[in-house]
């Protein structure tokens, strides 16, 4: 009976693990993804001549982490949601995989999410996904998040050691 109770909290222990790994990624994800779109717009701004300093850039970027929060975190807990399942799946058949699995659902899912926006229903959440190499700096965002769903969910660090 007591192996039985040993085995529940060693499945509770690693549905938390999973749960406080997805959490990471998706606020690694919106951070890095919101910072991004943040300094592309800004960067804009010094192209027609508008002088930027840094404290306005960390302020701005500041202001954009909540205010996209509402509207950004729901799209990217799906779009992580559905490409790190997805990688779950496939890595039961390719173990060697997780890492370069995990960055690659993060960085296809967050591409997906905004392609698919815009192609079924005419809308680009973030802006800078509007040209390629802002949606390339979305996917990289998903990507980060990726890798620290792959690092927090490792063994103990062992694999992620393994594998370096």
């Amino acid at each position: 009976m007591l192996w039985q109770f040993s085995g529940v909290m060693k499945s509770m222990s690693k549905f938390l693990r999973g749960v406080v790994a997805f959490l990471l990624a998706l606020a690694a994800t919106y951070v890095v993804a919101t910072a991004a779109a943040t300094q592309s717009v800004i960067a804009r701004l010094g192209d027609m001549g508008v002088d930027v300093d840094f404290g306005v850039r960390v302020s701005t970027t500041l202001h954009d982490q909540v205010g996209m929060l509402a509207a950004h975190v729901p799209l990217l807990l799906i779009a992580l949601s559905l490409g790190f399942a997805i990688c779950a799946l496939v890595c039961r058949w390719l173990p060697g995989w997780r890492r370069a699995g995990y960055v690659l659902a993060g960085f296809v899912a967050v591409v997906a999410m905004h392609l698919i926006m815009r192609s079924v229903l005419e809308l680009t959440p973030v802006a800078v996904a509007r040209s390629v190499p802002g949606l390339v700096s979305q996917g990289l965002a998903g990507a980060i998040g990726g890798y620290v769903f792959y690092l927090v969910t490792s063994d103990s660090g062992a694999e992620a050691a393994a594998n370096e």
